[in-house]
């Protein structure tokens, strides 16, 4: 058994104690027989739909029939669709060439400081980002470009590994995110809001990481490269302008009140689709079936999470569980910070076991009703999760941006778990400065009328 797989393990079975000893009750026996399924190697999705069955079937009095019913009418909403539709768009972009024109104009830009190309590809991650949505697109996108430039110049290839990996979690944080349309369905929170909320925090990640990133290089004496002309830069701008117009697009249509998260979400599709391949010509179109073959399998995995996650939200609702964990946690008299530090810690063991929509799926409908509770605005809560994802994605065992970066770079997961300790650190920081400064995430949706 691999150290990761151990440590989960030990820490799933610590939780199970912690649900039936000190939580107790029909909510204890609930999250221990999840997380027993799930240290089987079940499926998360499965395991959440098991649960829900088992449980009805010998602790309660419903009807199967009212399960089978709330699979279908659980996912009738139509913000889901939005998913699928940023899935689609994501993908468009990752091969329709709007990344290798991003990464040309943010190495304009600041090419030559030190550590100018890693620098370039942290900037480029956060443009790629303001339009994808997914923390995985903008790794394979920006990663198997800027990876193979930078250790052609000199860039020891673990250094380029921390910086992509840690840069592609902006994926989830700037505007569209498929994880901010899942905790919004999940808490009847406004998509818009929360997408304008992860502007600035993702604004400032991206300065935390740059800062990190350029102190190493310098230290350790890494390339710059030739400072670009203003004529240089125009060129490299012009390129890209398309793609940074997706950006005008979501945050002027939803704020303009032109169309809403959902519709942004379809726009988004079309533009990529004609910019993939109209525009920029780098995606033929014979390539078009198979783009949409994947995004209609990545899709269908996600959908599938959620149905069952539903299903385990309907169980919860229908036995008090949020009512009762939110009277258990304002029992203790935490207080504001207390829970927040609370569900900090409580969100960053559970990224050693789930993905992030997953996470969300099970603890946001649980954690949310606690924090309206205690005055803690649910667009900043939701900001705060997020925040929580980004740093579940960069470390083991189950942190999908570390396998995404293995296969680009081919090194292996313990070399990068390694590689990603100072921005890994820095993301923490981070975290911080996001759970206890909510002006950071509330200023903006507010000044445009979306809160």
């Amino acid at each position: 058994m691999s150290k990761q797989r151990a440590a989960a393990w030990l820490i799933g079975i610590a939780a199970i104690l912690l649900s039936v000893c000190v939580i107790g009750g029909k909510v204890g026996i609930v999250f221990a027989l999840l997380l027993a399924l799930m240290l089987t190697g079940i499926p998360v999705s499965i395991a959440l739909g098991l649960t829900v069955l088992m449980f009805m079937y010998l602790l309660t009095h419903v009807p199967v029939e009212a399960v089978a019913l709330k699979l279908f009418s659980g996912i009738e909403k139509f913000e889901i669709m939005a998913i699928p539709l940023f899935i689609l768009a994501g993908n468009f972009l990752t091969h329709g060439g709007v990344a290798k024109r991003m990464i040309k104009f943010a190495t304009s830009l600041i090419g030559h400081w030190h550590g100018g190309l890693a620098l370039a590809g942290i900037i480029a991650c956060a443009m790629f980002a303001l339009v994808c949505g997914s923390s995985v697109a903008t790794v394979v996108a920006i990663g198997s470009i800027i990876l193979p430039a930078m250790v052609k110049q000199g860039y020891p290839k673990r250094f380029g590994a921390g910086v992509i990996i840690t840069a592609g979690s902006l994926g989830i944080l700037m505007l569209p995110s498929i994880p901010k349309v899942i905790y919004a369905i999940s808490t009847n929170t406004s998509i818009g809001a929360l997408f304008l909320a992860g502007l600035f925090p993702g604004i400032l990640l991206t300065v935390m990481l740059c800062t990190t990133t350029w102190v190493l290089a310098k230290k350790n004496g890494y390339p710059r490269m030739r400072k670009a002309t203003w004529g240089e830069r125009g060129k490299a701008f012009k390129d890209s302008v398309w793609g940074l117009m997706l950006v005008v697009i979501i945050i002027g249509g939803i704020t303009k009140g032109i169309f809403t998260p959902t519709e942004a979400a379809a726009m988004s599709a079309v533009y990529s689709f004609i910019i993939s391949v109209f525009v920029y010509k780098d995606m033929p179109l014979k390539k078009t079936p198979e783009v949409l073959k994947k995004s209609a399998s990545l899709s269908a995995m996600l959908l599938y999470i959620i149905t069952n996650a539903v299903l385990f939200s309907f169980l919860m609702a229908h036995e008090n569980i949020p009512q009762a964990m939110a009277d258990w946690i304002l029992a203790k008299d935490l207080g504001q910070a207390g829970f927040l530090f609370f569900t900090n810690i409580l969100l960053l063991l559970a990224g050693n076991v789930m993905e992030p929509s997953s996470i969300i799926l099970v603890m946001a409908p649980i954690l949310h009703p606690a924090a309206i509770r205690l005055g803690i605005d649910a667009v900043h809560f939701g900001i705060m999760i997020d925040a929580n994802m980004e740093v579940g994605l960069c470390h083991p065992p189950v942190g999908l941006n570390l396998y995404v970066a293995s296969g680009i770079s081919k090194m292996s997961i313990s070399e990068l778990t390694v590689a990603v300790m100072p921005w890994l650190l820095t993301m923490l920081v981070f975290l911080v400065i996001v759970t206890y400064w909510p002006g950071l995430s509330l200023w903006l949706p507010k000044a445009m009328g979306l809160m």
